[in-house]
């Protein structure tokens, strides 16, 4: 009679965490979906780290000179130095 009351104990232990194991909040499904949310989590971060350095890299050319400014003046706004001669031709 123990040892019968003792195998449905186990019986039913191994059912509630063979349940747990594939159904529950730590299921094998439920870590995967974190891990794929995870890695696309990662990826967002990479690429929010590089934009974060090109535009600190803009930063530090905008303090440090005028070049950079000139730059984007001629190329964006079309700016033209006094007594220079703009010339354009197509290819």
């Amino acid at each position: 009679m123990a040892s019968r009351l003792t195998t449905y104990i186990l019986l039913a232990l191994l059912l509630v965490f063979q349940g747990q194991l594939w159904i529950g909040r730590g299921s094998v499904f439920h870590v995967r979906e974190l891990e794929r949310k995870f890695a696309a989590q990662e990826h967002k971060n990479a690429e929010a780290k590089k934009q974060n350095e090109r535009l600190l890299a803009d930063i530090r050319d905008l303090k440090d000179g005028m070049g950079l400014i000139e730059d984007r003046a001629r190329h964006e706004l079309g700016m033209i130095k006094p007594n220079e001669i703009f010339v354009q031709y197509a290819k």
